[in-house]
């Protein structure tokens, strides 16, 4: 295993720079998400990460060795991508030896090393099978345990799971994230999905053209977002952010000269639930309703904005119809109008 650490890491390309100058610690062990969209910089730091790009200035340290100009077959990673890129005319068994095509171990330790991840991974009674016979979650498994047999010093994941349907993408969080404990081997993981990385990262990495936002536990990010960008776009629905005054406790929906930019979760905006002394109180009128059985999304219109409220599981409520919504105190963020940047909470 290896601690990775980024060092005023940039990349250009001609003279367009799209890493500019991140710094990041990866400890031992730890299970670290890159999440952002598109276009934002999170595979390119990976692929540098892993050799597959040139860095263009900074450093990279794996393991406390500096390793820009290391080849990536000398950097002890392993890389898993979103293709799976396994081998057709091969079977399960020999797609994850060939992890050690290039090892000089013994031909029984690389048959035990095979054996193992097969075990660890479920594929042991799939092990002579073609990747044509195998399910999209099952050739993912087969592209994990050929990294896994490399022993490697960290994994990285390219958005392994964004070829998966919904159900197979949930499983699959569940079975890296327990792999990950079963081995502690470090992990740097991309993706474009903030509830992939709400549920699997030790710690998010939060970026947006080539910067990095926050670096932060999940919870962490989730209750104290940096930014705007950062608190909707991270939890879902998303948070619902408007323009507003404030005087004292209390935020109020304002377009004329706002003091403030407020943001509250639509699972603290709540719809007729009274008593709960408001920080925040909106009124508008229904144009969608969500049911989701636990709790119904109440989408509503105030004032020109568009707003996400959560009302019990069986609330009933037609378009155009009047909804009073309210946020308890606490509960609402606030941020600087010009920065985006946060400061404080009502």
């Amino acid at each position: 295993m290896a601690t990775i650490q980024l060092n005023k890491l940039t990349k250009a390309y001609g003279k367009a720079e799209v890493i500019h100058g991140i710094d990041l610690d990866i400890p031992d062990g730890e299970f670290v998400v890159f999440v952002g969209p598109s276009g934002c910089g999170k595979s390119t730091t990976l692929r540098m990460i892993a050799g597959l790009e040139e860095v263009s200035g900074g450093d990279i340290t794996i393991g406390g060795r500096r390793v820009n100009e290391v080849d990536p077959k000398q950097r002890d990673i392993a890389m898993v991508f979103q293709n799976y890129a396994i081998y057709p005319h091969m079977s399960v068994r020999q797609n994850i030896a060939f992890g050690l095509y290039t090892s000089k171990l013994p031909k029984e330790e690389k048959a035990s090393r095979v054996e193992a991840a097969a075990e660890t991974l479920g594929l042991t009674a799939l092990l002579e099978r073609r990747p044509s016979a195998l399910s999209g979650g099952q050739r993912q498994r087969v592209a994990i345990g050929r990294a896994m047999v490399r022993n490697p010093a960290a994994f990285l994941f390219d958005e392994p799971l964004s070829n998966l349907d919904a159900q197979l993408r949930a499983q699959m969080r569940i079975e890296i994230k327990a792999l990950h404990q079963r081995l502690g081997t470090t992990i740097a993981y991309v993706t474009h999905d903030q509830v992939e990385a709400m549920t699997m990262a030790d710690r998010i990495v939060v970026m947006r053209d080539g910067h990095i936002l926050q670096a932060a536990p999940p919870m962490e990010i989730y209750d104290n977002p940096v930014d705007i960008f950062t608190a909707r776009f991270i939890g879902t629905p998303s948070m619902n952010v408007f323009p507003a005054q404030q005087s004292g406790g209390v935020v109020t929906l304002a377009e004329a000269a706002p003091t403030v930019m407020a943001g509250v979760r639509p699972q603290d905006l709540k719809v007729a639930e009274p008593g709960i002394a408001p920080a925040v109180a909106l009124e508008g009128l229904v144009t969608v309703t969500e049911p989701l059985g636990h709790e119904t999304l109440v989408h509503f219109t105030a004032q020109g904005h568009d707003f996400i409220a959560t009302a019990p599981g069986h609330f009933g409520a037609l378009p155009g119809q009047t909804v009073r919504a309210e946020a308890a105190a606490g509960t609402v963020h606030l941020f600087d109008p010009k920065t985006e940047k946060a400061v404080g909470r009502a």
